[in-house]
C-alpha cells in the first residue's frame, strides 16, 4: 500500500468543496464470492454484479456461462463492453471466439445469441448501457434487462439468500 507521504497533494480548485458536500467519491466492490454472490441467469449462468447507475442506465457485471451453455437471443439498445477474462465465448451470428484478455465491444441495435462451448465455460466482465431486450427461440419479445431489472436480480436474491445489499454497488 502507498505511505501517506507518497500521496500528491493537488492545488485545490474553486467547486471542489461542491464535490466534497455533494458528490460520491467512488467505491471499492470486493469480488469474493460470499460477499458479492454469483446470482444464476438461466439454467448455464450466473452473473456477479459490480455497479448500477440509474442516472446512465448502465450496469457492470461479470457474466459466467458454464461450458456448454448459451444465454438467449438479446438485442442492444445502447454501447456494451466486455473483456474476457477466462474461458471463450462467441455469438452464433459471429466468425469470431472471444478468448482471455479479448476486448469486444456492441453498437445498438446489434441482435446475437451468446454461448460457450468451452469446457471450463467462460467469465467476461461487461460494463452494459442501456437496456438489452430478451427474445425466445421463436424470435418472440420475451423481457427487457434495464438497470432496474439488474437490481432486481441482485437484490432478490440476496434478501432470498440472507445476503446483506451492498449499497456502495448504486450510484
Amino acid at each position: 500500500m502507498n505511505e501517506i507521504s507518497n500521496i500528491t497533494k493537488l492545488p485545490e480548485e474553486a467547486y471542489e468543496a461542491a464535490i466534497r458536500r455533494f458528490a460520491k467519491e467512488g467505491a471499492h466492490i470486493p469480488g469474493d464470492d460470499k460477499a458479492n454472490p454469483w446470482v444464476p441467469f438461466g439454467d448455464a449462468a450466473a452473473i456477479k454484479h459490480f455497479c448500477f447507475d440509474v442516472r446512465t442506465n448502465s450496469v457492470a457485471n461479470i457474466l459466467w456461462v458454464k461450458g456448454g451453455g448459451r444465454i438467449g437471443t438479446h438485442k442492444h439498445r445502447g454501447v456494451v463492453s466486455a473483456i474476457t477474462l477466462e474461458g471463450s465465448w462467441a455469438y452464433y451470428e459471429y466468425d469470431w471466439v472471444a478468448r482471455p484478455g479479448d476486448f469486444v465491444y456492441e453498437l445498438p441495435g446489434a441482435a446475437h445469441t451468446l454461448y460457450s462451448d468451452d469446457p471450463d465455460g467462460m467469465k467476461a466482465l461487461f460494463w452494459i448501457n442501456g437496456p438489452i431486450e430478451f427474445y425466445d427461440d421463436n424470435g418472440k419479445f420475451d423481457f427487457t434487462a434495464d438497470v432496474f431489472w439488474f437490481i432486481d436480480h441482485y437484490t432478490k436474491y440476496c434478501e432470498a439468500n440472507g445476503i446483506p445489499i451492498n449499497q456502495e454497488m448504486f450510484v
